[in-house]
């Protein structure tokens, strides 16, 4: 990989236009593919987007609507939402070549259960598959504010050469083989900021937000044991310091969904906003708790919450209602 190597990233919205500029910051051409052609040609004219108000597409990134410009890329960015990373992947996976896949979506696919880099595997199985998660929000990293992140892959030298290829002046990159581990982290924090951001909107205060936030933590580590994910993953970048931010800012398009909840919106008016992957997220993630037995009840409160099944006075009273027991 040369000093100038080509990223690609499949995806123009808010997180693919900030994950363009740090490619940029760090040195690379970019090509940033948008799948609406209109959209994407005012983009590429204007070099602003309505996704990060008052950020500029950086001078060295090629806006385009023609999926074929990203086959030259040395890697490829997927940042297009979780339940789509299939079908962008099978996409991709026509394209000449067999640079890499990073996703860059933080959920579970609804009804097969599969993890990010088990659908691009399984969507685009002739490109090695790695994840990039963290405690980052897209307008920080579009804006070059620090940031830092972890990316994932089975393989170590690939996770590494990633990390170059990526790591700029204002976004450091750790790497890892724990590719399950990152993968959960990202997941399951999106669930538990829904319901951080339900006791805001309650105003139950912010001794209540803490106590989910470490209880939360507990929950997402039993889930991530249960599925081989490793310890120091689960308390790095990708695990508690994601659901640290996560849940505690309404920047966080889940803390948001969970806020608008909270003051007495629909779950239907709720999903007007920005999307909350982990309202699609609860579902699998409970489904999956259960077949291994795992206990996880604020996750549970999340998903009865999305599914209509329970309102936010039902769930704080069984939450608060739980037979009492030792801190774990």
């Amino acid at each position: 990989m040369t000093q100038r190597s080509a990223i690609g990233v499949a995806g123009a919205g808010a997180w693919g236009m900030a994950l363009a500029n740090a490619a940029a910051a760090a040195g690379r051409d970019v090509i940033l593919w948008g799948r609406d052609p209109v959209r994407t040609r005012l983009f590429a004219a204007t070099r602003l987007s309505d996704r990060l108000p008052g950020v500029r597409l950086a001078s060295t990134v090629t806006a385009t609507s023609d999926i074929d410009e990203l086959a030259p890329s040395a890697a490829i960015l997927v940042a297009v939402p979780a339940q789509a990373t299939r079908d962008a992947a099978v996409r991709l996976a026509a394209l000449p070549g067999s640079s890499p896949l990073v996703t860059c979506a933080k959920g579970i696919e609804r009804g097969t259960h599969a993890f990010m880099t088990e659908v691009l595997t399984e969507a685009a199985p002739g490109r090695p598959a790695a994840i990039l998660s963290g405690p980052s929000f897209a307008s920080d990293v579009a804006a070059g504010l620090p940031t830092a992140v972890t990316l994932a892959s089975s393989d170590e030298g690939l996770a590494r050469s990633l990390c170059r290829l990526l790591h700029g002046p204002n976004l450091r990159l750790y790497h890892s083989i724990d590719v399950r581990g990152v993968e959960i982290g990202g997941a399951a924090k999106n669930v538990l900021a829904i319901a951080c951001g339900v006791a805001a909107g309650r105003g139950l205060g912010a001794s209540a937000v803490a106590s989910l936030i470490a209880r939360g933590f507990a929950e997402l580590r039993r889930f991530g044991e249960a599925f081989g994910a490793r310890g120091p993953t689960l308390m790095g970048l990708s695990g508690l310091g994601d659901l640290v931010l996560t849940c505690s800012s309404a920047q966080s398009r889940n803390y948001a969904f969970g806020l608008a909840l909270g003051k007495g919106r629909s779950v239907r008016e709720a999903r007007e906003g920005p999307l909350a992957e982990g309202a699609f997220t609860a579902l699998a993630l409970m489904e999956m708790a259960r077949t291994r037995g795992v206990d996880m009840p604020i996750s549970n409160c999340v998903e009865r919450l999305v599914e209509g099944s329970l309102d936010v006075a039902g769930a704080i009273e069984a939450l608060l209602g739980r037979p009492q027991k030792g801190e774990e």
